[in-house]
Formats: C-alpha cells, structure tokens, sequence
C-alpha cells in the first residue's frame, strides 16, 4: 500500500514545466502576430492584381530580350571601361583615405582613446552605413552627373569597409617586432613604418583587391542615378523599352563581374 502511494506521488519527468510551456506558447503566438502586422504593413499599398499578372510579364519581357543585340556591343565598351575606370580610382581614393582613418581607430596605434579613436571609428561607422546608391545620388546632386561622382561615391563607401578591417588586423599584429624596434630606441613613427606596417601590408593588399572586385558590381549600377558607367546606357534602354539591348547590357556585366571576381581571386591567392 505504501509504494502504491509514493508510486502515485512521483513527479513525472518533463522536458518544459508548465509554465515554461505556457510561456513559449505566448511567444509563438506574439511572433505570428508581428509578422501578419509586418505583412500588412508592407503589403499596404501593394496591387495583387499586378503581382498575379507577374509570371505572364516575366516571360513576356525575357522573349522580348532574345536574342540579345549583339550589334550593340561596340557601344558598351567605352561604357564598360568607364566602370573600370569608376571602380577602380574609387577603390585607390578610398585606400588613401581609409589607411590612416584605420591606424587612427586601431587601439594600439591611436593618438588619443577618448578623442580620435572615436572620431575615426565615426568616420569607418558613417561610411558604412550609407550606401553606394544613395551616396551617389547625393554627389549627383552636389557636383552635377557624371564619372566624377561615381568616383566620389565609391571611395566614400569604401572608407568605412576598408577602414575596419585594416584596423581590425592592425590590433591584431605580432608584438614581438613591435618591442624588437623599440629595444633599438626607434620612436613611435619608426614603429608605425618598420613593424607595424610591414605585418598589415599583405592584409591591406587583400581587402584593397577584395574591395575593388565588390566596387565593379556596386559601379555597374551608378549610372542608373546619373553617376556614369554601363549604367546609364541601361537606364537609356530600359526607359525606350529596347529589350534586346538590355539582354545585352546585362550580359556585359555579367561578364565584366565574372572576369573581376577571377582577377580577385587570384590576385588575393598570390598575396595570402
């Protein structure tokens, strides 16, 4: 009788208690209720009628794009080289920039942990924040269309990108060089050029080629704002409805993207 009374009173094991199985009831129950608010509100304005109709205007534009006006690939080269060229001295002005915006914000290179430090990390944070787009269509409005502020609109984005990481590895450098310089009573600069410098250089090198790869892509549609490059002949296009010609923009950069990438690759494979 007394084991039929102890069996009878054990607490049966439980993964949750009740309580906690309540709880995560609750919170199932609030999230499914924020996304349908979310859903809601995002889908506020838009016209279902158009968004059915989607699949038959898909495929009704990709056979308007075929084939490709392959007689307009004379005309994209200039362009196409203009977005090299935007890429390209974007991502030389930003490394210019951003080197010592990162030597400024790295703990063991700062002047000041209370005063540059914060300034450069603001400086690494506002880059980042703002995209390429929006950085150009302000540029735009600032210093009137063209290469110029493409160029502007690439090394402003690229400081912030740039910056980190640089000074993400210069925290991370060997200190035995460093205290191997300073045995030989070398001063600080001497220490910044002889044994900070030489460890960080390879890292630098990296990201500058990495960045470069990633500023061909961003550069391809600055001129969708009026920013120079292959994107404004694609804007032209899409404005006169010239489909094939699209297809053939989009194929130019599909290319250039694929040829950079490869570049980067092997270029970073040498260097690390």
């Amino acid at each position: 009788m007394t084991s039929e009374l102890n069996s009878a009173h054990q607490t049966v094991w439980r993964y949750r208690t009740t309580r906690q199985e309540w709880t995560r009831y609750a919170l199932w129950f609030a999230g499914t209720l924020l996304f349908v608010w979310c859903f809601q509100v995002m889908t506020a304005q838009t016209i279902w009628a158009f968004v059915s109709d989607a699949p038959r205007q898909a495929v009704d534009i990709s056979s308007r794009m075929m084939p490709p006006d392959w007689a307009s690939t004379s005309d994209l080269l200039w362009p196409l080289w203009e977005t090299l060229n935007i890429a390209t001295l974007g991502t030389l002005l930003g490394v210019v920039i951003a080197t010592p915006v990162a030597f400024l914000a790295a703990r063991n290179t700062t002047p000041s942990q209370w005063l540059t430090r914060p300034a450069a990390l603001l400086i690494t944070v506002a880059s980042r924040s703002i995209n390429s787009l929006i950085w150009a269509l302000l540029l735009v409005a600032i210093m009137g269309p063209g290469p110029l502020a493409g160029i502007f609109a690439i090394a402003l984005r690229s400081i912030g990108f740039i910056g980190k990481l640089l000074y993400e590895a210069i925290e991370e450098v060997h200190d035995a060089p460093i205290q191997a310089i300073r045995s030989t009573g070398a001063g600080s600069a001497q220490t910044l050029v002889w044994a900070i410098t030489p460890q960080v250089a390879p890292t630098l090198a990296g990201i500058t080629v990495f960045r470069w790869d990633i500023n061909i892509r961003e550069s391809a549609v600055l001129g969708l704002v009026g920013a120079g490059g292959i994107g404004m002949k694609l804007e032209s296009a899409l404005n006169t409805l010239a489909w094939p010609k699209v297809s053939m923009i989009l194929i130019a950069i599909l290319a250039t993207v694929a040829i950079s990438e490869w570049i980067s690759a092997v270029v970073r494979k040498k260097l690390i």
